[in-house]
């Protein structure tokens, strides 16, 4: 009786295991809701090519670029609720299109469980190297005084509704000129077709060192080490200018805790490691971790800080 018993136990273990570890090695899917190569999805596989391990699962990065990244996130946002989906968002997808458009096809708070805030990147206000205007101050004077042009990466992207912030709160006679994406808008700034840009720095550092743009401002709580002539956004006069860019981990609503605090506890880690630090570090990031509970608050704010700004600038995605 007792050898038919051991007997039975062993064959049940050895039935458990397979499953188990079939469960435990479902792959992790991370939804880019942009293109290969760029920002966005540089940190993802920054962050998968570590997580593996630790979670002991493998983890896929699948781009689903499109609509300003409404396509990707609103696939995130209808995916099974079971621990094996996530989207990496941002300010745009997880904030502001929740006031730009009135058709969203998720909403931003009730359709995800925040998992962790990875990093940020500041922006900056650049002008053409031979525009008159030495300062933010000089530069406001002359939209006070005579029409300006600025460029944007998109119509409805935070680039347009912090320029457009900048116009209303200072009064100023501007024209926006919309671009498809950041590489035109700044070629076009270079040569002096429009007269001021705000850009993600990271994506006009390069044009700012080597003198083809200046920049007048940069939304930094300090001064950036290597370009220690920028002032930042309050030392300019115009600290409501410091609005960030952020990049963080979401699930599907109804995400069981226990999953969501694992793939955050496994994604804050990495994101410590020197390896990937210094590959973010490269792409223009700022590591900036929060855990989901903090995520969660940080993100409440930033979508009523956005929906003041969108109600203030009346931009909206279509222009």
């Amino acid at each position: 009786m007792r050898r038919r018993t051991l007997l039975a136990t062993s064959l049940s273990a050895g039935l458990a295991l397979p499953f188990a570890a079939r469960a435990q090695g479902t792959p992790l899917r991370v939804i880019v809701p942009a293109p290969p190569g760029g920002p966005t999805d540089i940190l993802a596989r920054a962050l998968a090519d570590k997580v593996q391990v630790s979670l002991s699962r493998p983890v896929v990065v699948e781009n689903k670029a499109g609509a300003g990244g409404i396509i990707g996130t609103e696939a995130a946002a209808h995916a099974a609720p079971d621990g094996n989906t996530i989207v990496l968002g941002h300010n745009q997808t997880h904030a502001s299109n929740q006031s730009m458009m009135t058709n969203l096809p998720y909403h931003v708070i009730d359709s995800f469980v925040p998992v962790a805030k990875l990093a940020t990147v500041h922006h900056a206000l650049v002008v053409p190297a031979n525009l008159p205007s030495q300062t933010l101050a000089q530069l406001i004077e002359r939209g006070k005084t005579g029409r300006l042009t600025y460029a944007s990466s998109q119509a409805g992207s935070a680039s347009h509704v912090i320029s457009e912030t900048l116009t209303k709160r200072e009064g100023l006679d501007a024209t926006h000129v919309p671009y498809r994406g950041a590489a035109p808008a700044a070629t076009d700034t270079v040569a002096g077709i429009v007269d001021f840009y705000v850009a993600t720095f990271p994506s006009v550092a390069p044009l700012v060192r080597d003198g083809r743009l200046r920049a007048l401002e940069i939304g930094a709580p300090a001064r950036l080490p290597d370009f220690p002539d920028i002032p930042t956004a309050a030392e300019a006069g115009a600290p409501y200018l410091a609005v960030d860019a952020w990049f963080g981990l979401f699930a599907p609503a109804r995400t069981p805790a226990a999953a969501v605090e694992r793939i955050a506890a496994a994604m804050l880690a990495a994101l410590g490691e020197a390896d990937v630090g210094a590959r973010l570090i490269t792409a223009g990031f700022t590591a900036d971790p929060l855990a989901p509970a903090p995520f969660a608050a940080f993100q409440k704010a930033e979508v009523a800080r956005w929906a003041d700004m969108v109600r203030l600038t009346g931009v909206t995605m279509e222009g």
